[in-house]
């Protein structure tokens, strides 16, 4: 069922689905919750599913000039309160997982397992930073073009002709991003603080899922957040967008996971 709440008079727009334990969807940066739509179906029969547009994505609103991962995070516990929510598995995915580090270290009492889906608890490099800005400057000059580009560049080179049909509806939903949530959210991934340490303190189960070929993510880069750790891995041999490329797979997967 499609719901809205106001966070900072700002609108937030979420869906919420099933009985049981909760597990919160985080789509990443130029998606929304319709992304979610075929796990909601999965997932509802057992659990109860909230999925959730950040700021500046899908029906929800902008809120300043910079969306930062705090401000996201804050958002999503908004959410949790008002339909009387304590305790929460967090699924993010890129973006989604940087928001969900930000909530579990916000809110430790509140979640109770994180998925980090194509994402990283580092902070962005040096270089990534720079791209980022040359980023916001691209879209600003040429919106349709940059992500159209920053689309297709997410899935692994063998699936960007396998998966065409789905690149495209990936890529309709993202031109509904406004200028205003791409620019904003940019900013705040810029700027997010580095979290690694939270994926070694054992305070709740972690699953970090990677895709080998992710053209977004260094895949050898991301496996040394998770030395001497628990966190549980799963790597695929495709790209960014494991719940796409790789969607039969992931489900049971994330089965098992949540009912252990």
């Amino acid at each position: 069922m499609l719901k809205n709440i106001l966070y900072k008079n700002t609108e937030i727009s979420y869906t919420d689905s099933g009985e049981g334990n909760a597990i919160v969807l985080l789509h990443g940066f130029l998606e929304n919750k319709k992304m979610w739509q075929e796990y909601v179906d999965f997932f509802s029969k057992q659990y109860r599913v909230i999925t959730i547009d950040l700021l500046g994505h899908g029906e929800s609103d902008c809120l300043g000039y910079v969306h930062t991962m705090e401000e996201n995070a804050n958002a999503v516990q908004e959410v949790l309160n008002s339909l009387k929510i304590e305790k929460a598995i967090i699924l993010g995915h890129s973006m989604g997982g940087y928001v969900g580090l930000a909530f579990a270290e916000l809110y430790p009492k509140n979640i109770q397992k994180l998925v980090l889906l194509n994402s990283t608890s580092k902070e962005d490099s040096a270089e990534k930073k720079l791209n980022r800005t040359r980023a916001i400057k691209a879209v600003k000059q040429n919106y349709v073009s940059f992500v159209s580009l920053a689309i297709a560049n997410l899935f692994s080179e063998n699936n960007r002709t396998r998966l065409v049909d789905e690149i495209e509806k990936v890529k309709e939903q993202a031109l509904k991003t406004p200028l205003q949530g791409i620019v904003a959210s940019l900013e705040g991934m810029k700027i997010r603080k580095d979290r690694e340490v939270l994926l070694h303190e054992n305070r709740f189960p972690v699953l970090l899922v990677l895709g080998k070929k992710d053209p977004v993510l260094n895949y050898e880069d991301s496996l040394s957040q998770i030395e001497d750790t628990t966190v549980e891995l799963i790597s695929f041999e495709d790209g960014h967008m494991s719940h796409i490329e790789n969607k039969e797979e992931l489900k049971p997967i994330l089965q098992e996971f949540f009912g252990k």
